[in-house]
Protein backbone atom coordinates (compact mmCIF):
# COMPACT_ATOMS: atom_id res chain seq x y z
CA UNK A 1 0.00 0.00 0.00
CA UNK A 2 1.44 3.60 -0.88
CA UNK A 3 1.54 6.18 1.41
CA UNK A 4 -0.28 9.25 0.51
CA UNK A 5 1.37 12.46 1.13
CA UNK A 6 -0.36 15.91 0.41
CA UNK A 7 1.10 19.10 -0.77
CA UNK A 8 -0.01 22.49 1.17
CA UNK A 9 -1.54 23.80 -1.99
CA UNK A 10 -3.37 20.56 -2.08
CA UNK A 11 -4.74 21.29 1.60
CA UNK A 12 -5.24 24.86 1.34
CA UNK A 13 -7.50 24.07 -1.69
CA UNK A 14 -9.76 20.99 0.32
CA UNK A 15 -9.84 23.72 3.12
CA UNK A 16 -11.31 26.20 0.55
CA UNK A 17 -13.95 24.41 -0.94
CA UNK A 18 -15.17 23.02 2.31
CA UNK A 19 -15.39 26.77 3.54
CA UNK A 20 -16.80 27.86 0.53
CA UNK A 21 -19.73 25.19 0.43
CA UNK A 22 -19.68 25.21 4.75
CA UNK A 23 -21.23 28.83 4.00
CA UNK A 24 -24.46 27.05 2.75
CA UNK A 25 -24.26 24.00 4.60
CA UNK A 26 -22.18 23.19 7.35
CA UNK A 27 -23.22 19.14 7.22
CA UNK A 28 -22.30 19.16 3.40
CA UNK A 29 -18.99 20.71 3.62
CA UNK A 30 -18.00 17.96 6.48
CA UNK A 31 -19.71 15.13 4.47
CA UNK A 32 -17.54 16.78 1.16
CA UNK A 33 -14.29 16.26 2.92
CA UNK A 34 -15.13 12.44 4.21
CA UNK A 35 -15.93 11.31 0.62
CA UNK A 36 -12.90 12.93 -0.58
CA UNK A 37 -10.61 11.31 1.72
CA UNK A 38 -12.02 7.94 0.98
CA UNK A 39 -11.48 8.54 -2.35
CA UNK A 40 -8.25 9.79 -2.08
CA UNK A 41 -7.54 6.62 0.32
CA UNK A 42 -8.52 4.27 -2.51
CA UNK A 43 -5.25 5.66 -4.17
CA UNK A 44 -3.11 3.81 -1.68
CA UNK A 45 -3.59 0.78 -3.25
CA UNK A 46 -4.97 1.42 -6.39
CA UNK A 47 -2.57 4.14 -7.83
CA UNK A 48 -3.69 3.61 -11.51
CA UNK A 49 -7.20 4.15 -11.07
CA UNK A 50 -7.04 7.97 -12.58
CA UNK A 51 -6.38 8.75 -15.74
CA UNK A 52 -3.40 10.20 -17.33
CA UNK A 53 -3.68 14.26 -16.65
CA UNK A 54 -4.41 15.12 -20.42
CA UNK A 55 -2.75 18.81 -20.31
CA UNK A 56 0.59 16.88 -18.91
CA UNK A 57 0.48 13.60 -20.86
CA UNK A 58 3.03 12.03 -18.11
CA UNK A 59 2.09 8.36 -17.20
CA UNK A 60 2.99 9.22 -13.06
CA UNK A 61 0.52 12.89 -13.24
CA UNK A 62 -3.00 11.13 -12.90
CA UNK A 63 -6.35 12.56 -11.91
CA UNK A 64 -9.87 11.67 -10.50
CA UNK A 65 -12.74 13.31 -10.63
CA UNK A 66 -15.10 13.65 -7.80
CA UNK A 67 -18.47 15.47 -8.84
CA UNK A 68 -17.35 18.81 -10.32
CA UNK A 69 -13.51 18.55 -8.63
CA UNK A 70 -10.10 17.26 -10.03
CA UNK A 71 -8.03 15.58 -7.46
CA UNK A 72 -4.31 16.01 -9.03
CA UNK A 73 -1.93 13.15 -7.66
CA UNK A 74 1.60 12.24 -8.63
CA UNK A 75 2.39 8.27 -8.36
CA UNK A 76 5.96 7.18 -6.87
CA UNK A 77 7.73 4.74 -6.33
CA UNK A 78 6.25 3.77 -2.38
CA UNK A 79 3.88 6.71 -2.76
CA UNK A 80 1.08 9.31 -3.71
CA UNK A 81 1.24 12.85 -3.70
CA UNK A 82 -1.35 14.76 -3.85
CA UNK A 83 -0.90 18.10 -5.46
CA UNK A 84 -3.89 19.68 -6.24
CA UNK A 85 -8.14 19.66 -6.44
CA UNK A 86 -9.89 22.52 -8.17
CA UNK A 87 -12.66 22.76 -10.06
CA UNK A 88 -12.58 21.01 -13.31
CA UNK A 89 -13.68 24.51 -15.07
CA UNK A 90 -10.45 25.91 -13.99
CA UNK A 91 -7.47 25.68 -16.59
CA UNK A 92 -4.99 23.25 -14.83
CA UNK A 93 -1.84 24.44 -16.71
CA UNK A 94 -2.29 28.10 -15.44
CA UNK A 95 -3.30 26.96 -12.15
CA UNK A 96 -0.02 25.03 -11.83
CA UNK A 97 2.66 27.88 -12.96
CA UNK A 98 0.60 30.43 -10.47
CA UNK A 99 1.40 28.25 -7.58
CA UNK A 100 4.89 27.13 -8.65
Amino acid sequence: MGKIHWSKTAQRNLEEIADYIAHDSPFYAINFIERVLQDIEKLGNFPKIGRIVPEFKKENIREIIFHNYRIVYKTEKDCIFIISLCHGSIDIVRKAKTEN
